[in-house]
């Protein structure tokens, strides 16, 4: 399957100047296939894997010293094959597992530059609690889910996919219906590698909630290996807890009865450092950067996948699926999720919104965004204009804001006089790039 991270990554092939890189994740976000298809097709020598979790007596090889001509000439005797620098990629899996691994890309770096060297790994931050980050000396790129320009590409829909990459149009009733169709599906297959290719080979949806299912319960099991740090049984009710709450202003105290705050925040710190889910900030829209007026205590939450949302929150499928409404499936949160789960993906890497910080004030816009050094309120509403009244109120307080988007199911159009700019859900990663 065709994954974006492709152009990223010859990107660094080809940069003279590269340094090692690590490619971070949650599990199961296509990782390690999109860098052996990557290695297998840009590099004439191959790709050498060394999987440092299915191989935990390699981890010898990096404990003596970090001197790395001795390091590789003990690699190709266990793999048994000559890594040629300039020619070969060579591909440390699950690098997590061995954190003297990590620290000795720093060396790769120096001591052998021609070398082309890409790490990566799950929870790769708890690795790194322990051992000295080599900063400066590794780039560092993030994987997540497919968004919905792969899923259409992966599901045989190449025209359609080229469609919504291209100037935002106002679409033919037929070609926008067919496309708004796919986003209901996309909501309850999500974007998890594995879901789409079992999806797109044979078109069952409850074959890929089986596998979500399967997903989930890893991701649980990894549980154990920070639960050191946390309470188990806290976590997986904080995990539980917080798909219930996309779209919602988080308190920890409601998240469970059965622990303190405390342990619930040390729990949900935990899963968000996992990357199971991401803070959206609540910010000041006064200026940029929005990063500089964001508050600790006021934020909301968008879950890894779309996908593994359905499932893990437990929405009725057979009714929501059929909902005529596709901004009001499960509360409106799965049209919200899926909007920033694209901005994620185009590489908004942290995520805001503004919430109206006023007595009896319930006034909120669902994201906010940087582009061009503008700052732009997002909106995902279905609806006229007449009843976007938190982003009438964002204008007014605000002058330096010039105009806004908003996602619904309704094809393109705009209201100058109004700042308004509407588009549809399938728009999303188009619009809001940020160049």
């Amino acid at each position: 399957m065709k994954r974006n991270i492709t152009h990223k990554l010859l990107e660094w092939k080809n940069n003279p100047k590269r340094k090692p890189l690590i490619l971070r994740g949650a599990r199961q976000t296509g990782k390690s296939y999109s860098i052996t298809e990557f290695g297998k097709n840009h590099f004439e020598g191959g790709v050498h894997i060394v999987n440092l979790e299915k191989q935990p007596d390699w981890h010898s090889i990096f404990e003596k010293n970090f001197n790395i001509e001795r390091i590789l000439s003990e690699i190709e005797i266990i793999i048994n094959k000559h890594i040629n620098p300039g020619h070969d990629l060579l591909f440390f899996d699950e690098i997590q597992a061995c954190p003297k691994a990590i620290s000795a890309l720093r060396y790769f770096y120096e001591q052998t530059p021609e070398l082309h060297v890409i790490a990566a790994g799950s929870l790769l931050e708890f690795a790194l609690k322990d051992i000295p980050f080599p900063v400066g000396r590794v780039q560092l790129y993030d994987m997540h889910p497919m968004n919905f320009y792969e899923f259409l590409l992966a599901t045989g829909k190449e025209i359609a996919a080229q469609t919504i990459i291209n100037k935002p149009v106002k679409l033919s009733d037929t070609v926008h219906e067919m496309l708004i169709e796919e986003i209901r599906k996309y909501f309850f297959i999500g974007g998890m590698p594995e879901c789409v290719k079992t999806y797109a080979e044979t078109k069952s949806i409850t074959r890929v909630f089986d596998i979500q299912s399967d997903l989930l319960d890893t991701f649980r099991q990894d549980f154990s290996k920070y639960a050191a740090f946390s309470d188990k049984q806290c976590l997986n009710a904080v995990f539980s807890a917080v798909s219930q709450k996309v779209g919602q202003q988080i308190k920890y105290s409601h998240l469970t009865n059965d622990f303190s705050v405390p342990t619930i925040k040390k729990a949900f710190n935990l899963l968000e450092t996992a990357r199971l889910f991401k803070r959206v900030s609540s910010s000041n829209p006064a200026g940029i950067p929005l990063g500089a007026s964001t508050s600790e205590k006021i934020f909301k939450i968008i879950m890894l996948d779309v996908g593994l949302l359905s499932r893990l929150s437990g929405i009725s499928v057979s009714a929501e699926f059929n909902n005529k409404n596709l901004l009001s499936v499960f509360r409106g949160a799965m049209a919200e999720q899926f909007v920033g789960q694209e901005l994620i993906a185009i590489g908004h890497t942290e995520l805001f919104y503004w919430s109206r910080q006023a007595k009896s004030s319930n006034a909120e816009t669902d994201f906010l965004i940087e582009k061009q050094n503008k700052i732009i309120p997002i909106e995902v509403k279905s609806g006229s204009a007449g009843n976007l009244k938190s982003l009438h109120i964002l204008f007014d307080t605000y002058k330096n804001i010039e105009k806004a988007f908003v996602f619904s199911e309704a094809p393109y159009g705009e209201i100058p006089e109004q700042k308004l700019m509407f588009f549809p859900l399938y728009y999303v990663s188009l619009v809001t790039e940020k160049n």
